[in-house]
């Protein structure tokens, strides 16, 4: 199959010449995640999926009937040789590529894992012929993830006196004379003075997601994309994200009464973090700042090498770096070139590697990283009445753990940790397929899912409640 690489702004209009029963947002936006109440697969009924206000459908492959594949073990068998171990995490991704390569009728160029055990990490890319496997230093764009990374900088500085997660964000930043986000007219969005710093976290707060959800006026699309495939090199703005909903006074519902995925929510978060960074250093600080100093840099408890580019112009991945492919049928597709991040911040902009978002997300659920157990408790827990699997930037995976996903620019990832089996993974796929428009696309997303379930299946650990 021939590709080329394209720029972001020229594949967003190719998507709605191709595919126009397709929500315009779906390919660059962040999404959210719903929990369907049934799996063909067998599979934790809480297998998570996009957030869409259509009704999804689940895959019905048969993945159960993957031979060797002991999916539903009682007792895992870990004390095998690594050798064989290492063997079945293979078999067992591969055996998952190959279903969803069968069900798309067209190539999956790579489908790949990470998890970790209690004793050993291995490690899995499965790859159709002519592809080069990926490896767990391989760059990529990791997407909503981001939001786990936000939410434990907003508690790192909860932790250290900076501020108050349960404030409302029109209250003072401790110690000071300025408040959470600005007075100024921009910023007076729908029930400004009720939302709360924990809200947000959790998606209770209803703020109107302009990246993800139309705007009136702009031609049935979000602002995001209707001003990125004018100007591929606009920067974007928190002022600018927010002032659609000022504009048509947009939003959700009141504060605390649902729960509705928002990205504009956690670009506010990331504005809060980057006042109160500022206000501390007596400095102008950006986000990424923060994050680099005190969560990801060299001076943090568990450095990786991750970045959260701000930047309009800052758009290419660091070397070596995997693309990501967007197909519109089983014969062509088109790869992902350059991506302007600044429309994500806070909630998507995120890129790494897939060993980097394991050390992570396993120091800290394991309270090794930034966060005391105390307050890695309440990413886990502290969850709004309306969504009882999502906590502070944090989600519950039956039987893969707490963590967050992500699916942006073609790039669809996980990152999990399971307390009750101190098993971490991390799932990735480069590929969008739009050739069965988004019933293809669902099938993507799940199989990233089940190749993560199917690898720690491959080492006995059950996966079936």
């Amino acid at each position: 199959m021939a590709f080329r690489f394209f720029p972001l702004s020229w594949v967003n209009r190719l998507i709605s010449q191709v595919s126009g029963n397709l929500p315009r947002q779906l390919l660059t936006s962040e999404h959210a995640d719903v929990y369907p109440s049934e799996s063909a697969y067998s599979f934790p009924s809480t297998l998570p999926s996009r957030h869409y206000p259509w009704r999804l459908r689940l895959i019905k492959l048969g993945l159960l009937s993957l031979s060797g594949l002991a999916l539903s073990c009682s007792d895992h068998r870990e004390p095998d040789p690594d050798d064989q171990n290492q063997l079945r995490v293979q078999a067992a991704v591969d055996s998952v590529r190959r279903v969803l390569e069968d069900s798309l009728g067209g190539p999956v160029p790579s489908m790949n894992v990470l998890i970790q055990t209690p004793s050993q990490t291995y490690f899995a890319s499965a790859v159709a012929p002519g592809w080069q496997p990926i490896t767990p230093d391989t760059y990529f764009r990791f997407a909503s993830n981001s939001k786990n990374f936000t939410a434990t900088a907003i508690m790192k500085m909860y932790q250290d006196g900076w501020l108050d997660y349960k404030a409302k964000i029109n209250d003072l930043i401790p110690g000071t004379n300025l408040p959470y986000v600005p007075t100024t007219p921009d910023w007076n969005i729908p029930y400004k003075s009720q939302i709360t710093i924990e809200q947000l976290l959790q998606h209770s707060a209803g703020v109107y997601d302009t990246d993800n959800d139309t705007i009136p006026g702009l031609r049935g699309e979000t602002y995001t994309n209707y001003v990125q495939t004018r100007d591929s090199t606009h920067q974007f703005t928190t002022e600018g994200l927010i002032k659609p909903l000022i504009d048509h006074q947009l939003s959700y519902f009141p504060p605390s009464t649902g729960y509705h995925y928002s990205n504009t929510g956690y670009a506010i978060l990331s504005r809060i973090i980057e006042r109160i960074y500022s206000a501390r250093s007596g400095s102008a600080k950006t986000y990424a700042d923060y994050l680099h100093d005190y969560i990801t840099g060299p001076a943090s408890r568990v450095p990786i090498p991750v970045s959260f580019p701000y930047r309009a112009n800052d758009q290419l991945l660091p070397q070596p770096n995997v693309a990501s492919l967007i197909r519109q049928s089983s014969k062509w597709g088109v790869g992902f070139g350059p991506v302007n991040m600044s429309a994500h911040v806070g909630e998507g902009n995120g890129y790494g590697t897939m060993a980097a978002l394991n050390k992570y997300i396993r120091s800290l659920m394991r309270g090794e990283n930034v966060l005391d157990k105390q307050t890695v408790q309440l990413l886990q827990t502290d969850r709004s009445v309306k969504n009882p699997k999502y906590g502070l930037g944090t989600e519950w995976f039956d039987n893969l753990g707490y963590g967050h996903n992500g699916a942006i620019a073609g790039y669809l990832s996980v990152m999990t940790y399971d307390p009750n089996t101190d098993v971490s993974v991390v799932a990735m796929l480069p590929l969008w397929d739009f050739s069965r428009g988004i019933d293809s696309f669902d099938t993507c997303f799940f199989h990233m899912y089940y190749a993560a379930y199917a690898a720690k299946g491959a080492l006995g650990y059950p996966i079936i409640r």
